[in-house]
């Protein structure tokens, strides 16, 4: 695949997620990425799970290069400062005021390099009341309402992943694509700012739409209930869902494919939207219905009659699936220290051929030596 970035250059000083995030997926698209770590330890993510390469520092770390520097040191800060002046990106993703107390402030920065790309990602953005609080995926999903959504009636509890975190990566990606856009035509390097609040924000939108136009506050059930979806327990102990939205004909597949008729004719279930009211009810009338055969035969039989569905697949099964397969979704790379890694390839294909590509999540200070060379080739060059 033709790598669209590929003459880019990010310097990324990023921790956990928001900022590593973003930074991949500019890695995926071909950038060459550079993380600057703390020397000895290096992004806190690496020891989530002990040791220096946990599964959540892979996560979000492919594709990039690593330099161990400590910025507050002179000789570090230099090379950083040399690192920034090659650089059409910098990410960073601390609170307020930490960027400048360790010499990578924009102003610091644009001196060194005017057209840079300032992407500064924080947790409730750079003023107001709440600028300087700490920030965490459940806590901006809270603020931004989106929490709520997910959030079973009975029993609250935090569930899923770190949506978050990984949406804000992303508009931030997407942020820095247009800026790079917008200066391939003028020269010109912007500060980008995005907050987790304003990214969650954005990504609850229909939430908020339901509120402003018709006064709903949506609940967890909201969606699931209008779309007509549902999760079903089968013989085997595995799961099937089902999304049959609003065409009638998916209706009259599902009442066909679980030989019921009856529920064609029931004046709780016959048109939409008495469905969506006794939803409830129509679960109660399933459940027991599809603990009488396994999922693979109950997907056999939605897919006859063509209603809408998949297998909810455990991560292990996902990838397995035929049509995951043949997309090659799951790629892999072998590292010269950690050995194999697999991971899941970037979801775009551009001219008809997906990047299977991939490079494994550095070591610390993998590059070190090898940019530091670059650097020093470069300002022998300049004299």
């Amino acid at each position: 695949m033709v790598k669209i970035l590929r003459d880019i250059r990010v310097v990324e000083l990023g921790t956990y997620i928001t900022g590593p995030a973003a930074g991949m997926h500019l890695a995926d698209l071909g950038a060459d990425v550079i993380k600057v770590e703390r020397p000895e330890t290096g992004d806190p993510f690496r020891a989530f799970k002990g040791g220096l390469y946990s599964p959540h520092f892979q996560t979000y770390n492919r594709n990039k290069r690593s330099i161990a520097l400590d910025t507050k040191k002179p000789d570090d800060l230099k090379v950083f400062h040399e690192l920034i002046a090659t650089a059409d990106v910098f990410i960073q993703n601390f609170r307020p005021g930490v960027a400048e107390k360790i010499g990578a402030g924009e102003a610091e920065l644009r001196e060194l390099n005017p057209g840079l790309i300032y992407c500064a990602i924080t947790g409730f953005g750079t003023s107001g009341p709440s600028r300087d609080r700490p920030t965490f995926d459940t806590v901006a999903q809270a603020a931004s309402g989106y929490l709520r959504l997910l959030t079973p009636p009975t029993n609250p509890r935090v569930i899923g992943p770190a949506i978050a975190d990984a949406v804000t990566g992303h508009y931030a990606a997407l942020g820095i694509v247009a800026a790079l856009l917008e200066k391939s035509r003028t020269g010109k390097g912007h500060r980008l700012d995005i907050s987790m609040l304003e990214a969650m924000a954005h990504f609850n939108l229909d939430s908020f739409t339901h509120w402003f136009s018709v006064g709903e506050v949506m609940g967890p059930l909201s969606r699931p209930s209008v779309s007509q979806s549902y999760t079903f327990e089968c013989s085997d102990g595995k799961w099937v869902a089902i999304h049959m939205s609003s065409p009638p004909k998916f209706w009259t597949g599902l009442v066909d494919a679980v030989d019921m008729p009856e529920l064609a004719t029931d004046p709780r279930f016959a048109e939409r939207l008495q469905r969506i009211e006794h939803q409830t009810d129509l679960i109660e009338v399933l459940t027991p219905v599809f603990k009488t055969r396994t999922r693979d035969e109950w997907c056999a039989r939605l897919l006859e009659n063509e209603v809408p569905h998949s297998p909810a697949y455990d991560s292990n099964e996902a990838l397995e699936d035929p049509q995951a397969r043949h997309l090659q979704i799951e790629v892999a790379a072998e590292h010269p220290e950690m050995g194999e890694f697999r991971t899941v390839r970037p979801p775009y294909s551009f001219d008809g051929r997906p990047d299977l590509d991939v490079i494994a999540p550095p070591t610390l200070d993998e590059h070190g030596p090898a940019i530091r060379a670059e650097l020093a080739a470069r300002l022998e060059g300049a004299n």
